[in-house]
């Protein structure tokens, strides 16, 4: 391991950091240097205290409350805010003026700019139309939206009447759109007509008409016309819910910080997607955190995460409204003009901020674009990266080929707290392949099948306290039981995330996968991306995916792989893949078997699905292919000659 940090802030530059001038006031940031570790002890020793200065320092709307924080018997009935009021869409809505809240385009789209107050309008004008339509607290509107102005327009006039949103991408098929509201039955349902990507035009509303009829509680439907098609007999032009004048005396009634907010959904593989269930507090406070602490948000600067609607980073982005930052959508393939479109936004718009996936920086470094010499990035001070472990030579392609001197903050967490268990510290040093550090105010540690804390050896991703942005429960699960399964059997009264994690001698973290999808041959525990980081980093391999086999009383680790182009998969490229595992990894990565496979299936936000080719070659049924964005890839996977033997 290298002892020099791929980047360093300088002294002035962490001065400028919010989290400096946060961490100063605590006695914890003097002359330059910010002392993270015991700044991170504080916020989770002294939790009360903690949220509390954020919820001031990050100029939370509402009435906080004397009590803060509130213990449980367990971790799930710990309490932050007890006693707040706050209305989400108030808080996201709270700067005014003609500066610029959204600018969005997409593939066959113009740039188009929403000012703060035209939001605001929108907002309320949706807000009163469900209002008129009997929409009250705690009623449900489901959305299968693109990434446009109209997706946040509506999810803020639903949050503003105290109703509950909940979205999904408009590539989603029909099963799996009714797999998901159809357990949470919504009243309204707004859909697109159509959307773009990878140059194609679709059109939905046939889909949408047929989603309509499944969902029976759904009373009205709103069409987007996004694409400019005609609207359905039958449906409400969203044209006609904007034609009147957003009320000048709009009140925007407060509630529990408790209260439902969103309502998210696992990604399905394995069953029925699971209904998690976010507050308006929570996720308000975790991601104001998040932004202007970690990422260093400010108000007015630009902030772009290339995501989908149906991805929780969505989510995360629009919060970024609550800090000032103008919001930066794309709708489209993120490799429109050959990954370049998303770098040509982040220029001309001078973002500050860019969020992107660790499969799209892969891929960038696989297609050899050298970004900094046809982009001018001088703006940008944070990269982030999510969706899968980034491995440590996309780091370097980014300080090679993307921005030398920018903080790449690989974060990690998901849909299940909508947000972040570690991520970036734009005041530390980025290490090759390692996240920076324990998000504030979570105490993160790795412990090992027996419960143990380690250091610097594998294990699992747990957490020792109870955070704001825990879920409020899930959907129709009364007693709590399917909740308390997902995340508290592991370990008693201690929440274990799932993934499989080694925190390094900086600090930081590697991640190495799913820890339910982890790899055991011999008893020995290893996470898929040790063996990712090697084979993608080879010319001839494009992506690759492994799983474990049970074959003769134990496991065997089995490698598909998807070639370039004319590649074959002859022997010596099988030797030169084993070589690379054995040397780079260790010989106990060594896949027992190497297969050419077309395709990979991956789930709608881009993540490939170890868990349901696991399935798939032992001849069980996949119980949820409309979670998977190809489920087609799946056929590659039966029944092959190679596995018997």
């Amino acid at each position: 391991m290298s002892d020099t940090p791929l980047w360093k802030p300088s002294a002035d530059e962490i001065r400028s950091r919010a989290i400096y001038q946060f961490a100063e006031d605590l006695g914890f940031a003097k002359d330059g240097a910010l002392d993270y570790a015991a700044l991170h002890g504080w916020s989770i020793n002294e939790p009360a205290a903690f949220w509390s200065k954020v919820w001031d320092d990050c100029g939370i709307v509402g009435d906080k409350g004397d009590e803060i924080f509130r213990p449980g018997a367990h971790i799930t009935e710990a309490q932050f805010f007890p006693e707040a009021k706050l209305n989400f869409a108030e808080n996201l809505l709270r700067f005014s003026g003609s500066g610029d809240a959204i600018i969005a385009s997409g593939e066959g789209k113009a740039r188009e700019v929403w000012s703060r107050d035209a939001l605001r309008a929108a907002a309320l004008k949706f807000a009163i139309w469900l209002t008129s339509k009997g929409i009250k607290r705690g009623d449900r509107v489901a959305a299968i939206v693109a990434n446009i102005p109209e997706a946040i327009i509506a999810m803020l006039g639903t949050s503003a009447i105290g109703a509950v949103f909940s979205s999904c991408s408009p590539d989603f098929g029909e099963a799996g759109i009714l797999d998901r509201f159809g357990q949470i039955k919504p009243r309204i349902l707004v859909a697109v007509d159509g959307y773009t990507y990878g140059g194609k035009a679709l059109d939905i509303r046939e889909k949408v008409l047929a989603v309509r009829v499944g969902l029976p509680t759904v009373e009205h439907l709103v069409m987007v016309p996004y694409r400019g098609l005609d609207v359905p007999q039958g449906a409400v032009n969203w044209e006609a819910v904007q034609s009147k004048d957003a009320p000048a005396d709009f009140r925007f009634e407060r509630f529990a910080a408790r209260d439902p907010l969103y309502i998210m959904f696992s990604s399905g593989t394995t069953g029925k997607p699971k209904c998690i269930v976010h507050s308006i507090g929570g996720t308000l406070l975790q991601h104001v955190k998040e932004h202007r602490l970690h990422c260093d948000i400010h108000d007015g600067e630009p902030m772009f995460y290339f995501t989908t609607c149906g991805w929780m980073m969505w989510n995360w982005l629009v919060s970024g409204l609550a800090s000032g930052a103008t919001l930066l959508l794309f709708d489209g393939s993120p490799f429109a003009d050959e990954g370049r479109a998303i770098f040509d936004i982040a220029e001309q718009e001078r973002a500050t901020f860019l969020g992107l996936s660790a499969k799209f920086i892969d891929g960038l470094k696989k297609a050899h674009l050298d970004i900094k010499s046809t982009h001018d990035l001088s703006a940008l001070r944070t990269i982030a990266s999510t969706g899968s472990p980034l491995m440590p030579e996309s780091f370097d392609y980014v300080y090679e080929h993307i921005k030398p001197d920018v903080n790449l903050a690989s974060i990690a967490g998901g849909t299940d707290i909508v947000s972040c268990f570690i991520l970036g510290n734009p005041c530390g040093p980025v290490w090759r392949g390692e996240i920076q550090v324990p998000g504030l105010g979570m105490a993160v540690e790795v412990w090992d099948g027996n419960g143990n804390r380690v250091h610097e050896v594998e294990g699992e991703l747990i957490c020792t306290r109870p955070f704001p942005s825990m879920p409020v429960g899930f959907w129709n699960d009364a007693d709590g039981a399917r909740y308390r399964s997902a995340y508290f059997e592991r370990f008693d009264n201690v929440w274990c995330h799932g993934d499989f994690t080694v925190e390094t001698e900086h600090g930081g973290y590697v991640m190495l996968g799913r820890s339910d999808a982890t790899l055991n041959p011999q008893g020995v525990r290893i996470g898929t991306a040790e063996i990712y980081a090697q084979v993608e980093g080879m010319e001839r391999v494009t992506e690759a995916i492994a799983v474990g086999q049970q074959w003769e009383g134990d496991v065997r680790i089995v490698l598909f792989v998807v070639l370039a182009g004319s590649v074959q998969l002859d022997e010596g490229l099988v030797r030169d893949i084993k070589a690379r595992i054995r040397t780079g990894a260790s010989p106990r990565h060594v896949p027992a078997k190497i297969i050419a496979v077309p395709d990979i299936p991956r789930t709608k936000s881009g993540k490939i699905t170890e868990l349901a080719v696991r399935d798939v070659i032992h001849g069980r049924a996949i119980k949820n292919t409309e979670a998977l964005a190809n489920p087609e890839a799946l056929e590659h996977f039966r029944r092959l000659k190679e596995l018997e033997s």
